[in-house]
């Protein structure tokens, strides 16, 4: 029999224990921060340590029954902040895999599981059912805090992003409508249009909510001191109520309610949208941190062993076979490369979606007295969960790294407001930007407003590694001393061997000085008396330099399609969006304006100029992969 309670001589005190599990959750996300790894593997180790098979200081009749709402509640707004963060401008990244990681995916991870599970584990194919559509869910209790430590081409974090909400939904929905069949008794041929039901339900319910609450922010009238504080109350609540809502309809059909809403007010006009974005983030830490403690407190590592090899092989049919064959289906878009299929294969951790509903359910069917069905359930999923997070979330930079797929650094050394406007741009293009300066003041009003930053000397070999620069394809010195600047040049260059070194030189007498280590030097007299001259004579076209990036931009790359090279511009005007041209080729030391007949090959340099989203676009198809 499976059996979550383990009993304690003594009663623990709920307040301390709550207290506890706080600050032990985030004491894990500052260290996971420090060491640059998923939170979730501390948290995951600290409910294990604190729960039965560890102290015993957290079990399941610490909370007693209000263990489920408060997993509901966190679960809620997890899921409705990472839905805020998932604007349709990064689904646009990657719209092919995302539709079909919902559809083809989440259907192969469903077929694919319960065929798993009753081939190894011999289970009733209800339960082998139930256990695929709990763990068609990742989510973003484990994607979100893998992200935050890893940087991912936009392309690849959007996969994993969309697949952790909508799977999500997906996974709970189908759950709860098998449960009903397995034991209430319904009708196998009910769960699609029950599914149906309460996935439009929550949508719904969701879609109605988000309007309402936007309509509360822009409409109503509050002091302009307290608005943005009411701005993140009135968002709060709709998340909840939209949960709640769709829970007294049809149970555990909140989660879609809270995702709909979330998404729907992620994507509109909001009145301090940054300041709901900071709140919604920093409540999610904090309720990540609990509900991942405490539901792993709640593993029983004996049914996990009872599972035996039957239990490891469900696993390795998941991670090793299941899931890359449903990333060799959905993310065929043409930038996604080999090596970025083969990541996405081996990094799918499961969160707290499947360990929240297993544990529930895994209750109610041992007071049916289905006692072996509750043991199978809640043991593999725990097994999945366990292994898949230590495994794939603890070791994904490592995997990642195996695979090549971090986006190259860009180091810059100088984190003032040549250093800061330089590293705005760069990461409003998607690059991967590390920002350095030996002011802590400096370094922590850049963190403080999103950026990655380094505290120490950027002339320091240990400040340079730690920052990066092994794996930096750019490396740009824009301090105001010109003797900071060529020493970290010369590091650059010679010690570290960076593709493409920039300086800013604050002395026009020592351009030469750098020059003579090939590295590129912005004079700053010589480049403002240029951009001044531009305004006196090519006025329209200073002004269209000055703005890029506020809905037009100019970009080169390398060409690295290969269906592309060998074609005319001609031949390729289907493959270039409306709205951008090919401006400038370079090939072999030489640039030109290229013409009709002009034949581009792979690995020429091309500069698009147009709208952003059309130059966007461009690069995407033709730089699909570094």
């Amino acid at each position: 029999m499976y059996c979550f309670v383990v009993h304690l001589d003594t009663p623990v005190d709920l307040l301390s224990v709550v207290i506890a599990i706080l600050a032990l959750g985030i004491g894990a996300q500052v260290l996971a921060k420090r060491l640059q790894v998923p939170s979730v593997l501390f948290l995951i180790g600290i409910g294990v340590v604190v729960g039965p098979e560890g102290f015993g200081f957290v079990t399941i009749e610490t909370f007693g029954d209000g263990l489920s709402t408060v997993v509901g509640v966190s679960v809620a707004i997890i899921i409705f902040d990472g839905a805020f963060h998932l604007r349709r401008e990064k689904l646009e990244q990657a719209p092919q895999a995302v539709v079909r990681l919902m559809t083809i995916g989440a259907a192969l991870t469903f077929v694919g599981t319960a065929l798993a599970v009753r081939f190894f584990l011999g289970t009733e194919w209800d339960v082998a059912f139930l256990i695929g559509a709990l763990l068609i869910a990742t989510g973003p209790t484990v994607i979100t805090p893998l992200l935050e430590v890893l940087t991912l081409r936009e392309h690849v974090g959007t996969a994993l992003e969309a697949e952790g909400i909508f799977n999500d939904v997906t996974a709970a929905v189908l759950a709860i409508v098998i449960f009903e069949v397995l034991v209430v008794g319904d009708s196998p041929e009910l769960i699609p249009p029950a599914f149906l039901q309460r996935l439009a339900a929550g949508i719904g319910i969701g879609i109605v909510v988000a309007l309402v609450v936007r309509t509360i922010l822009v409409h109503a009238t509050t002091p302009a001191g307290n608005a943005p504080q009411l701005a993140r109350l009135v968002t709060l609540v709709g998340a909840l109520v939209a949960f709640g809502l769709a829970e007294s309809v049809f149970s555990e059909t909140g989660v879609a309610a809270a995702a709909t809403a979330g998404f729907v007010l992620g994507n509109v006009d909001l009145p301090h949208r940054e300041e709901i974005l900071q709140f919604n983030r920093d409540l999610t830490l904090v309720v990540l941190s609990f509900v991942f403690i405490s539901l792993a407190a709640l593993i029983d590592f004996d049914s996990l062993l009872g599972l035996g090899i039957g239990g490891i092989a469900v696993v390795v049919a998941v991670t090793l076979f299941i899931r890359p064959i449903l990333m060799a289906v959905s993310a065929t878009d043409r930038q996604f490369s080999r090596d970025e299929r083969l990541f996405l294969s081996f990094v799918g951790p499961r969160g707290i979606i499947p360990a929240s509903v297993a544990t529930l359910f895994a209750i109610e069917l041992e007071a049916a007295g289905q006692f072996e069905a509750a043991q199978t359930l809640a043991g593999t999923v725990f097994l999945v969960i366990f292994i898949t997070v230590v495994l794939q979330a603890g070791f994904a930079r490592q995997i990642a790294e195996y695979f090549q797929v971090i986006p190259m650094r860009t180091i810059i050394v100088g984190g003032g407001r040549v250093g800061r406007s330089l590293a705005t741009r760069l990461e409003n293009r998607g690059e991967n930007v590390v920002l350095i300066d030996e002011d802590p003041t400096v370094v922590e009003n850049l963190r403080r407003d999103g950026y990655t930053a380094h505290e120490g000397d950027g002339t320091d070999d240990e400040t340079l590694r730690e920052a990066g620069i092994e794996d930096a394809k750019i490396a740009v010195a824009t301090t105001a001393d010109d003797d900071t600047n060529l020493l970290v040049c010369q590091l650059a260059r010679t010690k570290y061997d960076v593709e493409t070194v920039v300086a800013r030189v604050n002395t026009p007498g020592n351009v030469d000085a750098f020059e003579t280590l090939d590295v590129r030097a912005i004079d700053v007299s010589s480049a403002t008396a240029w951009s001044l001259d531009n305004q006196i004579e090519r006025p329209a076209l200073a002004q269209w330099m000055t703005q890029i990036g506020e809905g037009h931009d100019a970009q080169e790359i390398s060409v690295t399609a290969s269906d592309l090279g060998g074609s005319t511009i001609a031949e390729l005007d289907a493959e270039i969006p409306d709205g951008c041209i090919v401006a400038v080729i370079a090939r072999e030391g030489e640039t030109y304006v290229p013409s009709a007949e002009t034949v581009l090959e792979e690995g020429d340099k091309v500069t698009f100029l147009g709208r952003e989203d059309a130059v966007k676009a461009a690069v995407r198809r033709f730089h699909p992969h570094d």
